[in-house]
């Protein structure tokens, strides 16, 4: 990215001592975009198919650039549903919802049923849907992202707030920086959520806050982070249930917090 792009997104992280980030109005066409466009090459190696996926070992459909979750009826599974937030979101933008995005609960009840009805014109159209509105969805997990911070501080122990907070301060300083904290408050969400626990341990935003090492502002802080990411995967992988069989994933969750450590 230009130089300019990573000034622009200097002066937005840098720019309040209060703990609440910036609306994400503040940026540019461009630099939107471009987060947008690594999130849906992280979630759906930035294909249309991707967009509607259902991972094996999972009880519900994942949709969007940020594969956003969408529970059948009568599930109720520990992972924060984001589908209906989107949904909801889009339509505060004035957004035309698909008829099947609007429903209640997803219409598909296993993988087997979703797979049957890839190729259908509820599916394919979805997809079309979401191929054109990935500045909303973009807008949507920026938004979020900035929403996160408040949280995490108001769940954090009090003997953590000031570090967690300067961990965040840190890595927010540099465009990789950035898009490092919107990209995994996506990708794992924000830690807050007591059901997102194996033993007792989370794996959000802030168990990566709180799990970073000292690292000076800037870039060596955003390479800690992706660090301090890979190694509370780990010991999510560690700590899941047999049955989910998650160490399938290990490598793609940790080259995809490789990219924090590298220039946007």
């Amino acid at each position: 990215m230009q130089a300019a792009c990573s000034i622009g997104f200097l002066a937005i992280l840098l720019t309040a001592c209060a703990p609440a980030a910036p609306p994400a109005g503040n940026l540019s066409a461009g630099q939107k975009a471009a987060i947008g466009k690594k999130i849906w090459q992280n979630e759906c190696a930035g294909s249309v198919a991707g967009l509607t996926s259902w991972n094996t070992g999972e009880e519900f459909p994942s949709l969007g650039i940020g594969h956003f979750i969408w529970y059948p009826a009568g599930f109720k599974g520990r992972f924060e549903e984001s589908w209906p937030h989107f949904i909801g979101f889009a339509r505060e933008r004035g957004a035309e919802i698909p008829a099947v995005a609007a429903e209640a609960h997803s219409p598909w009840k296993s993988k087997a049923e979703f797979q049957q009805d890839l190729n259908g014109p509820r599916l394919t159209g979805l997809r079309r849907w979401l191929a054109a509105t990935v500045g909303l969805q973009t807008d949507y997990i920026i938004a979020r992202s900035h929403e996160a911070l408040p949280k995490i501080l108001a769940a954090a122990p009090a003997s953590e707030k000031t570090r967690i907070e300067a961990n965040y301060r840190k890595v927010a300083t540099t465009s990789q920086g950035t898009y490092a904290l919107i990209d995994y408050v996506n990708f794992k969400g924000e830690g807050t959520v007591v059901t997102e626990r194996y033993k007792g341990y989370g794996w959000g935003l802030l168990q990566v806050l709180g799990e970073m090492k000292d690292a000076s502002s800037g870039a060596p802080a955003a390479t800690e982070f992706a660090a301090a990411a890979k190694r509370v995967l780990s010991r999510r992988i560690a700590n899941s249930p047999p049955e989910r069989g998650e160490k399938r994933w290990k490598e793609g969750w940790h080259n995809r917090c490789e990219t924090y450590a590298k220039p946007l």
